[in-house]
């Protein structure tokens, strides 16, 4: 049971430094952090879209909103927009935020399902203030909706991942992390325990009591040199390659991501204040690279500025994300593709639960247990709400799709599922990440429509009820009518 004094994070990149920061804003006084990371060894750098959390890690780094959007040429994100996933004529959103009006233990959603039986031809996302702002391009800070106490505008950003790792990298040296260039030439290990001791670089040797994988798909420490294994999960979630590309921004500065099925995978577009990130998603045993790369060429919305680039990748999580001496976060604890922006949340959430349960008078057994098990719940709740996207699919018109929609999945998703289309309840479990109202929305988007709904709701007659949907929709369009527009936000940002 060794003291944890000297912490060492093996490569930089948006998961180093989130790292670096993190640990210490909230551990710097007692313990030593060193980043190592080589300049010569690129990083995947694409993960430009998140998901609301990420205001609170900012908040928790004493992060100026401002200073933060401009320095990383930010745009704001209100939800994602699916298109073609049903079928290919056919669009919803995973829009953030809540519905309506919730009522004491009934959501609103509820009331919407007894809308859609009793002949009410409301879309669910009438009712939605983050998807009204996201499809007229709307945008400012709001809590609530004024003069109410219902929730305002709940939302995430969109940014440039190597700008947001420069200026974490800036943040972290300056609250005093020690930043390494150089190459990790050699691993070395204790030879009795297995832990690692000290990493060789090109001319010193770094010793440290706890090491932080960050090399991301290499995972030099967790898998290269401890073999800790991996969990495959690609007989789920088919696409193994993703190939990706900058372009031109346009006058259209989209407050949302947009995720576009096609053939044998999907396609991002992520608009930056001065650019748009482009990717395309695909199973390589139904479309190979160049065709690939030449579909998503052909689909981008305004010309390329960048040279198309191919990833390859495999889905699954690490067996164990904390192994003997070493912790891994980020890629190098496994991959989840970025249908829901999740990417840099895993890097938030595995850096968080690193500081509640560190181990400050040496690594037990018993607290690395129960680290890996909470990792395990999280990551496999979000691979459930990802492969629903793709279970839910009424597309037959080509072979993957046609895969998707048949695919055996795991027991937790099937039940959910069951208990949705049977009673209309979605039910939230060990602080999953995904809310009931994401849930919601992406079963209700693909067609799942239950065939019951909270008896709650009867206590409205039907006049009520149409009064009730009536006032909603008034007060979250004279909402909408009164905010600025995304681009003259951001552009009041920069001014400022």
């Amino acid at each position: 049971m060794k003291p944890i004094k000297h912490v060492v994070i093996a490569g930089g990149g948006t998961a180093g430094w989130i790292t670096a920061a993190l640990l210490n804003k909230v551990l710097g006084k007692v313990i030593k952090i060193t980043l190592i990371e080589s300049s010569t060894i690129g990083t995947i750098g694409v993960g430009e879209a998140t998901i609301p959390p990420i205001i609170q890690l900012n908040n928790a780094l004493a992060i100026n909103e401002q200073e933060f959007i401009n320095a990383t040429n930010a745009s704001i994100k209100l939800g994602i927009e699916f298109e073609n996933w049903k079928t290919t004529s056919h669009s919803y959103m995973h829009a953030f935020g809540s519905f309506g009006k919730d009522f004491p233990f009934c959501d609103f959603y509820n009331f919407w399902v007894k809308g859609k039986i009793t002949g009410c031809e409301d879309s669910l996302w009438d009712f939605s203030l983050n998807y009204q702002a996201a499809k007229r391009h709307k945008f400012a800070p709001l809590n609530t909706i004024p003069n109410t106490q219902l929730p305002g505008l709940s939302y995430a950003y969109h940014f440039d991942a190597t700008r947001y790792a420069e200026y974490l990298k800036k943040l972290a040296t300056s609250r005093g992390v020690l930043h390494i260039d150089a190459k990790i030439e050699q691993v070395n290990q204790c030879p009795h325990s297995g832990n690692i001791t000290s990493l060789t670089l090109d001319d010193t040797q770094i010793n440290g009591d706890l090491f932080i994988d960050c090399t991301g798909q290499r995972a030099l420490l967790i898998e290269q040199t401890l073999n800790t294994g991996f969990v495959d999960w690609s007989h789920y979630l088919p696409c193994d390659s993703a190939v990706a590309v900058q372009s031109q921004g346009t006058d259209s500065l989209k407050p949302y991501t947009r995720s576009i099925a096609h053939s044998a995978g999907w396609q991002w577009q992520i608009p930056l204040q001065s650019r748009i990130g482009n990717g395309l998603v695909y199973c390589s045993r139904y479309l190979s690279d160049d065709a690939a790369t030449q579909l998503l060429l052909k689909n981008l919305p305004a010309e390329p500025i960048t040279a198309p680039r191919v990833i390859k990748f495999k889905t699954g999580r690490r067996l164990k994300q904390w192994h003997k001496n070493v912790v891994s976060v980020g890629l190098a604890s496994g991959f989840l593709e970025p249908l829901e922006s999740t990417s840099i949340h895993l890097i938030q959430s595995a850096v968080t639960r690193l500081i509640k349960l560190f181990p400050h008078h040496g690594i037990s057994e018993t607290l690395v247990t129960e680290f890996n098990k909470q990792s395990v719940i999280e990551i496999e709740h979000i691979r459930d709400f990802i492969i629903l996207h793709y279970k839910l699919t009424a597309r037959e018109d080509s072979a993957f799709w046609r895969q998707c929609k048949q695919m055996d999945i795991p027991h937790s998703l099937a039940h959910k599922l069951k208990l949705f289309k049977e009673t209309g309840k979605v039910v939230r479990e060990n602080d999953e990440l995904f809310a009931e109202v994401a849930w919601q929305q992406v079963f209700i988007g693909q067609g799942l429509i239950p065939d019951d709904y909270n008896s709650i709701v009867d206590s409205l007659s039907s006049e009520q009820l149409n009064d009730l949907f009536s006032t909603l929709k008034t007060l979250i369009t004279s909402t909408v009518d009164q905010l600025p527009t995304h681009k003259d936000f951001l552009a009041k940002i920069k001014k400022a």
